[in-house]
């Protein structure tokens, strides 16, 4: 029972969604350093293309782009067939003990990460704001989900299950001090959402967990770090937001060996935020 095959991802294929930046970026980071083969998506291809080259500078594992726009429902099917024409592809490396000799497209670990937030003043908080962040943060991630189900059973073995890996928010535990009310009230969905898919899909050897994420460096909460980054960090009981090996380090034990009996947990990754006493 040692450690480098109790946390090993190598060989494993996993899909990030919203990959290419911010906690996403550092996910995808923490799995191509541990030799997994990882698929990353991001509207924008450029971006997505520019980290999987500072990825693959990194050796070990291997990176991929592949475009998806998930406002667009089309897209997520457009996922799901580029990613099982890579797979199967013999173009493509396949890597170690997790891949059969007559394999096909599989999908070990899915970290359904891509989202949005949408902040304005309660009196102003327009319904488009609910339209845009609930389609992202929820219904997508079922769609995705359920459109890579078969691809995940495919992979999953007795004692290894495929992994769903779900990325919350402390947002959607507690209550925010921002004005951000579709966003709390997806993520709380997601949450809740996750939980069912644990016993849904744990039937087929699927676990489902969410990690309800605290603050990070990250696009999203750039405007907010700026401005109120010590503030942020006072409030925090480790004085300190979040780094990539923090969030990696919880998607690298949820995927190995090591989290294979975990299922429908909602972990908290956010210093303690989510339990600071405030007076």
């Amino acid at each position: 029972m040692d450690s480098s095959s109790l946390f090993d991802v190598k060989g494993k294929v996993v899909l990030v969604t919203g990959g290419a930046k911010g906690i996403g970026r550092m996910i995808s980071e923490g799995y191509v350093a541990n030799g997994a083969t990882v698929y990353i998506t991001a509207r924008d291809l450029a971006a997505c293309e520019k980290a999987c080259g500072e990825l693959n500078a990194l050796g070990k594992g291997k990176a991929y782009a592949i475009r998806a726009d998930f406002y667009k429902e089309e897209d997520c099917r457009r996922l799901f067939e580029e990613f099982s024409k890579r797979e199967d592809s013999p173009s493509t490396p396949k890597s170690s003990s997790w891949i059969d000799a007559d394999h096909h497209s599989e999908l070990h670990v899915l970290v359904n990460n891509a989202g949005s937030n949408w902040g304005a003043p309660y009196d102003e908080y327009p319904s488009s704001a609910w339209t845009r962040v609930l389609t992202l943060n929820l219904h997508r991630v079922f769609i995705v989900t359920q459109l890579f189900t078969p691809l995940l059973e495919k992979a999953s073995r007795p004692m290894d299950p495929a992994r769903i890996i779900n990325i919350g928010s402390i947002d959607g535990i507690r209550v925010p001090s921002l004005e951000t009310f579709a966003y709390s009230a997806s993520k709380a969905g997601l949450h809740h959402l996750s939980r069912v898919l644990a016993n849904h899909l744990g039937q087929r050897n699927i676990t489902s967990n969410t990690l309800a994420c605290g603050p990070f460096e990250s696009k999203m909460m750039a405007a907010t770090l700026d401005k109120f980054k010590d503030v942020i960090e006072a409030g925090i009981p480790l004085h300190r937001i979040g780094t990539p090996e923090d969030v990696a380090g919880a998607c690298l034990f949820l995927s190995s060996r090591a989290g294979a009996y975990v299922n429908g947990a909602t972990i908290t990754v956010d210093g303690g935020s989510a339990i600071a006493a405030k007076l």
